[in-house]
């Protein structure tokens, strides 16, 4: 199978030299049994590599597995992952199979492999120098043979470095690193993806396919995309729905794209802020909502203090915010140390408000919220525990 008969059969479109390299590469380690590790932002794809490298491998008749590892509670993933024994913990009825043991004989794609904690690394671990498995609640080693194949969207390096991954795990998951090109790296690949997601919603909707006037679709190239191909086409989708006129001009791009001035320029300053991902994009919004809140409160204070009024702020402070006598400051101080307690909060609220909006809004589906947030199932999971909101 060449590289065009795979991306036929896997529905990948592009021509994109970068795309196609790694695509190369998925067809020549795939009669091997190394393990591999695909790198990408997120939205790239990734999740098509594995696929590939299982159907041309020797094991192509024998199950094929994808996990998420950050989408499963960190309680439970050793046992979701190996298995366990009956008795082992509370609620264990029974002897269950992890996903290695269901996967023996062919092959296991690990997503998000970075969110696995250190003791399910070192698990892991040992299924990649022992071939062996130790269910939860057993203290017998298990021989079993699956391929492995793990894809992350962080830096694990940096996560080695902060000694939240494994070096030697690294090490042995990376033997062959295959990456996927961000969408803004792919040139005309944007043009041929938004007439494919087009087509597709025009046959879903019953409707005529949306095109893009010249200026608009000089707009699409020139934009970042962030969310990458999951982001193009939840934005074709949009438009798809919302516009009443077929052909897109790129007035209507402006209004409908995030980061694009009325002059069709992608407003990003520098590289750092171009580079960010879903997640910290959510982020940045609550922190500039955090320093605006900041700037109110200043020139809330700034105007009470010329009125003479500072007493009510200093009366709020030490009313809801004292806790030993240290606690109480000067007026020359007071304004560092409401704003400073109260953007905390607020900030807090912030985050837990938007996650109840996208729970609600997705009927209580964490998958479905999670992937709008930008962030893991296993992190909305943990925000839950955090705001009380389970």
């Amino acid at each position: 199978m060449n590289t065009k008969q795979v991306k036929q059969r896997f529905g990948i479109i592009g021509n994109s030299p970068k795309l196609e390299r790694a695509i190369d590469v998925a067809l020549q380690v795939a009669p091997t049994d190394i393990s591999i590790l695909v790198v990408g932002e997120s939205g790239t794809g990734k999740e098509s590599i594995p696929k590939i490298i299982h159907q041309n491998s020797k094991r192509k008749h024998n199950p094929y597995i994808a996990v998420n590892c950050g989408a499963i509670p960190e309680g439970t993933i050793d046992s979701e992952l190996f298995g366990h024994e009956k008795g082992s913990f509370t609620g264990a009825h029974d002897s269950r199979k992890g996903y290695f043991e269901a996967a023996d004989g062919g092959t296991i794609f690990l997503d998000e492999v970075g969110e696995l904690p250190i003791a399910s690394q070192a698990r892991l671990l040992r299924v990649l120098e022992n071939g062996e498995i130790i269910k939860v609640g057993s203290s017998k080693s298990q021989k079993i043979d699956v391929r492995i194949i793990a894809a992350t969207n962080v830096n694990l390096p940096q996560f080695v470095e902060k000694s939240k991954f494994r070096e030697d795990l690294y090490y042995r998951l990376n033997t062959i690193s295959i990456n996927l090109p961000a969408l803004r790296d792919r040139g005309e690949d944007i043009n041929l993806l938004f007439r494919k997601f087009a087509s597709d919603f025009a046959e879903q909707y019953n409707t005529t396919a949306i095109q893009l006037s010249d200026e608009a679709l000089n707009i699409l190239k020139s934009y970042n995309w962030p969310g990458n191909i999951r982001q193009l086409r939840n934005f074709v989708a949009q438009l798809s729905i919302i516009e009443t006129e077929r052909v897109i001009s790129s007035e209507r791009i402006q209004a409908q794209l995030p980061n694009v001035s009325t002059s069709g320029i992608v407003k990003y300053k520098d590289k750092n802020k171009a580079d960010l991902s879903e997640r910290e994009i959510l982020y940045k919004v609550l922190f500039d909502m955090k320093r605006d809140l900041s700037e109110l409160k200043k020139i809330t204070f700034e105007l009470m203090q010329k009125d003479g009024r500072t007493e009510v702020m200093q009366t709020i402070n030490s009313r809801f915010f004292k806790e030993s006598e240290e606690d109480v400051i000067p007026n020359t101080s007071l304004e560092t140390q409401t704003i400073d307690i109260e953007e905390s909060l607020s900030l807090f609220e912030h985050e837990k408000k938007l996650i109840e909006k996208s729970l609600i809004k997705h009927k209580g589906k964490r998958k479905s919220a999670a992937d709008e947030l930008g962030i893991s199932e296993r992190t909305l999971y943990r925000k839950l525990k955090e705001f009380r909101l389970e």
